[in-house]
């Protein structure tokens, strides 16, 4: 690709000269998120009513408004807090815990977070206020009317977030990112947010700082430019947002660009070479003006995996309780095509190396492992698994097993006994190796029966992603990453997507 070198001036314009800059579509989907918001809160007030029976005598039975005079009625004061005071009050706080800030919004869990800190604040408003007025309240009515509110937020916003996240796999709804920094540095970034249309990052440019005679020729997924303004540069291109990369951010002159870009509503990140790393983990610690950025330990200990654990050996317990009558039928199923075994059991690698006995339902012939050798030269995966999309050694009760998903129910005998979660990388086959090097990381957790690589494409997946995705897994666990992932499994299944 061409190192573009376009016309500028090179003086940069003060900042009181330059024309505010904003994403559109933030502003219409702040705006569909406000009007989702104030629909919520209402819903929620008319869902009191309607379940409590509260029309007729209100939030409030004796109230010391009374004293203002005959002019507030009980009627009417209920309707003033259910319609206006209640919604109004949601909405403020909402505003307040940065609900509305784009920086959270189509991607994490920072908005619903922030959400349900909202309706925290809301609970503690309405306390003080029923303490300070001495307001005889409904406690039923207010439970109702604030439960079901954080209930319809929520899933307000999640519609929203849906659409947003097609729109953004249609290359709308973006942030227009101008990446800064040397070309390996860049292109990295590039790579990394790439990979993750839903959070809405689409690089435009690449501006080199240094290295531009040796990147001419050189073919890039973007067009690369040096010598010229940085910030007209990214005026220009109409870039809204631009992230200084790697070692890039540490060397004179982020302070500057951060003064030449306010008034010109263009966003200054910075993506310094540490990748893989989740929000959490990373906090900033300013010792005297520098900016430290402190990286904890994975947590792979405490109570949250104390919760994880028992959730996965009540679960399992259930789910075979209640899937049994589906457990007979796959056998009959399998039993009427050929005499063999209904399961199939493999040695896999779990934790800390342990060996175990991996339990599926058969969707080969009885011959496979035979015919394995004969079928090496079409391996379609460049890792340590064999895939083929066609493989003529499954059989079509296993075709359609593995289509659904249902050859992996029976690892939830393998969870029950310990030897497996319901979340987590998946077991790697034991005679493969020793696994050295990164992949070895992978034996720190026990093995899931989904996982982050799952979720993210399956056998679609190169080895080299797959085994990414499972470390990162591993580095940022959380109890709420296994939620997120267990619901992506239901959505991938019915999809069938990469399963083969």
């Amino acid at each position: 690709m061409k190192v573009e070198e376009p016309t500028t001036s090179g003086v940069p314009r003060s900042p009181w000269q330059r024309t505010v800059r904003a994403a559109t579509w933030y502003r219409t989907y702040v705006v569909a998120l406000f009007g989702i918001d104030v629909l919520a809160a209402i819903a929620a007030s008319m869902t009191a009513v309607i379940v409590t029976g509260t029309a007729s005598t209100g939030f409030v039975s004796n109230t010391g408004f009374g004293r203002l005079g005959p002019i507030l009625e009980i009627q009417t004061l209920f309707y003033v807090i259910a319609y206006g005071a209640l919604p109004l009050t949601w909405i403020l706080t909402l505003w307040g815990n940065g609900c509305y800030d784009r920086r959270y919004l189509g991607v994490g869990t920072d908005e619903f977070k922030r959400v349900i800190r909202a309706a925290l604040v809301v609970v503690s408003i309405v306390s003080f206020s029923a303490l300070l007025f001495k307001t005889d309240l409904s406690r039923l009515a207010v439970a109702v009317a604030l439960s079901s509110a954080l209930l319809y937020l929520v899933i307000g916003r999640f519609v929203a977030r849906r659409v947003l996240v097609q729109l953004r796999h249609h290359k709308q709804a973006v942030h227009h990112l101008l990446l800064v920094g040397t070309l390996h540095e860049a292109l990295e970034v590039n790579t990394a947010v790439s990979r993750v249309p839903q959070a809405g990052f689409l690089p435009i440019g690449v501006y080199l700082t240094e290295g531009a005679a040796a990147a001419r020729g050189i073919e890039t997924p973007v067009p690369v430019y040096s010598g010229t303004d940085l910030v007209s540069l990214a005026e220009t291109l109409g870039a809204d947002t631009i992230a200084v990369c790697g070692s890039s951010a540490e060397r004179g002159g982020l302070r500057r660009l951060a003064w030449q870009l306010e008034g010109t509503g263009i966003d200054l990140v910075v993506a310094p070479q540490l990748t893989d790393i989740a929000g959490p983990r990373v906090h900033i610690r300013p010792v005297e003006g520098v900016p430290l950025l402190h990286v904890e330990e994975p947590t792979l200990s405490g109570m949250g995996w104390f919760i994880k654990n028992m959730l996965d050996k009540v679960s399992a317990f259930a789910g075979l309780m209640v899937l049994l009558p589906v457990f007979i039928a796959i056998a009959i199923a399998i039993k009427s095509k050929d005499s063999g075994p209904v399961f199939f059991r493999q040695p896999r690698v779990g934790m800390e190396g342990k060996t175990f006995r991996c339990w599926k339902f058969r969707t080969m012939y009885v011959d496979a492992e035979e015919r394995l050798a004969t079928l090496m030269d079409q391996n379609e995966s460049d890792g340590l698994l064999f895939k083929m999309k066609d493989d003529p050694r499954i059989t079509p009760v296993g075709r359609f097993l593995r289509r659904t998903s249902l050859d992996e129910l029976p690892q939830l005998i393998n969870v029950l006994r310990g030897e497996m979660s319901l979340v987590g990388p998946r077991p790697l086959v034991a005679e493969n190796g020793d696994f050295l090097g990164d992949v070895r990381r992978r034996l720190l957790v026990r093995p899931g029966i989904t996982g982050l690589w799952q979720v993210s494409g399956r056998s679609d997946l190169s080895w080299d992603d797959a085994v990414r995705l499972d470390l990162y897994y591993v580095d940022n666990w959380s109890l709420t990453t296994d939620l997120q992932i267990l619901f992506r499994t239901v959505l991938v299944v019915l999809q069938r997507k990469g399963a083969y």
